[in-house]
């Protein structure tokens, strides 16, 4: 029994197409001193930057038709990556802090909380305010939700609100954004 014919083999994965992987006939070329050369099929663009020892790069593969440059596709590829770690190490990841109260906390602890949300918020982190109910506080809701508005009353010049209050079991809660 005959083994089936082979495929040809697919495009590398995380990288531009170049030289006999690019798929269109024709490509725009531009040479590596930046010159527009003009439009031009593939098999004659792949000879011309082998005579002149470099590679062909699709570089803007979804134009009309496809922009191709004569780079080095070991370097291009490096300082890809370069840039991509450079972009990943400037990145701010955004964390969620959470701030637990009570309904009939104190004046002074209330205080206390709202500065490390300010500092929560200062720092660029989103802040999810817990609001706990405990026994019979339960029927007194209207007094959590008027603890709530008082943080999104205080916090209305550096924070937005993301979720507004909202009942889950015997907590109730709300997230607050920086501007």
């Amino acid at each position: 029994m005959a083994a089936p014919p082979r495929r040809p083999t697919p495009p590398i994965k995380g990288g531009p197409r170049f030289n006999q992987l690019i798929i269109s006939d024709t490509v725009r070329v531009i040479d590596d001193k930046g010159e527009n050369l003009g439009v031009m099929n593939t098999s004659e663009a792949i000879e011309r930057a082998a005579e002149v020892g470099l590679d062909l790069v699709e570089v803007s593969p979804n134009a009309q038709p496809p922009v191709a440059k004569y780079l080095d596709v070991g370097k291009f590829k490096y300082e890809a990556q370069k840039k991509a770690n450079a972009a990943r190490k400037t990145q701010k990841v955004q964390d969620v802090k959470e701030i637990k109260m009570r309904p009939n906390i104190d004046d002074h602890d209330y205080d206390v909380k709202m500065r490390n949300v300010t500092k929560f918020i200062g720092n660029g982190d989103k802040v999810k305010v817990t609001l706990r109910f405990r026994g019979r506080e339960m029927s007194h809701q209207q007094l959590g939700m008027a603890l709530l508005q008082r943080v999104q009353e205080d916090m209305k010049e550096t924070a937005k609100v993301e979720a507004y209050p909202k009942l889950e079991g015997r907590q109730m809660l709300m997230v607050l954004c920086p501007k």
